[in-house]
């Protein structure tokens, strides 16, 4: 006993002056770990590089930026500053309301509909018996993830256009006299904003639950089927609460990025009958800051996306702490 109780204390621990026991320097544990630093060296020039350098460029929000025949940085660092009058011009023009409009609609139902559908869906692979048509399975639902949306776009005015498939149906089944044109229906383009992007990446997104329930203790299982749990029960007390920790860390996330309806199936979808109902802050940004040339008002209107999602990732974060004790941060 005596000697356990003499056991020697962690190499990163030194003693104190006083007696007690404190951590290493910083030095030191930098060097006794510096291979796993020499690791994550690449990455960390990548991040710098990609996600941080550009980030000077944010300063073109504060500016009345327009480029000319002179060298970008004597341009970019000589341009008159505005201040926050880009982001007044936004807030008080008629299109802040619409664009807003559209971005929390189509953002909404997105989520509405994307969020619970990868866990329905990992849910039911799980529950595949057969192992052939498991993976069969799992590979069909996230093979339209690898689509792209130029493609994807096709395949969706396709089908509803008013010859096809969906028109069809309806009209072959007496539910429609005539065909709907869906595409040039206003409130239509949030549904069907909302359902392809449910459709696009539903199973991609089941793989992560599928690697949480990976992860549960089979002993469980046996123990509820001796207690005589249903397939059902089991899941609903055992395997739901077990991948509840991932479910709170990607609804967190997924509430963050709220204000990103996205920007490829809106510009490829869109057209000018439904242009009130299509344009989200993504699309709005791109045509006045690339195609107009309005490069600091685009990059206004970007930042006070970034600087609002940072807030929403921030406070549903703080509330997941203090109701779940389960958080990103």
């Amino acid at each position: 006993m005596e000697s356990i109780l003499k056991a020697e204390p962690s190499k990163s621990l030194t003693p104190s002056g006083k007696g007690g026991i404190r951590k290493a320097s910083v030095w030191g544990r930098l060097k006794e770990q510096r291979l796993l630093y020499v690791l994550m060296l690449p990455a960390l020039i990548v991040t710098l590089l990609f996600s941080y350098v550009p980030m000077f460029g944010l300063y073109m929000a504060f500016i009345n930026y327009s480029p000319g025949g002179g060298s970008f940085f004597g341009q970019f660092f000589t341009t008159e500053f505005v201040g926050l009058e880009w982001f007044n011009y936004f807030f008080t023009n008629g299109d802040f309301y619409r664009v807003m409009r559209n971005t929390l609609a189509q953002s909404f139902l997105s989520l509405l509909f994307g969020f619970p559908m990868p866990i329905i869906l990992a849910l039911m692979i799980n529950e595949l018996r057969n192992g052939w048509f498991k993976k069969t399975f799992q590979t069909v639902s996230y093979m339209p993830h690898f689509i792209s949306w130029v493609i994807a776009a096709n395949i969706i005015i396709t089908v509803l256009s008013s010859e096809g498939v969906l028109n069809n149906i309806l009209t072959g089944i007496g539910l429609i006299d005539e065909p709907i044109q869906f595409m040039q229906k206003g409130p239509l383009f949030w549904w069907i904003i909302a359902i392809s992007n449910t459709w696009k990446d539903m199973g991609f997104n089941a793989i992560m639950y599928l690697a949480a329930i990976s992860a549960i203790n089979p002993e469980l299982y046996e123990v509820a089927k001796v207690d005589g749990a249903s397939r059902l029960k089991q899941i609903l007390h055992i395997t739901l609460p077990s991948i509840k920790p991932t479910i709170i860390i990607l609804a967190i996330l997924a509430v963050g990025g709220i204000l990103n309806a996205g920007f490829d199936q809106q510009f490829l979808l869109q057209n000018n009958t439904v242009l009130q109902y299509s344009e989200v802050i993504d699309t709005y940004t791109y045509k006045y800051g690339l195609q107009n040339g309005m490069f600091s008002y685009g990059a206004a209107v970007g930042l006070f996306k970034s600087v609002v999602a940072f807030i929403l990732v921030l406070s549903v974060n703080t509330m997941a702490k203090k109701m779940n004790e389960q958080s990103l941060f």
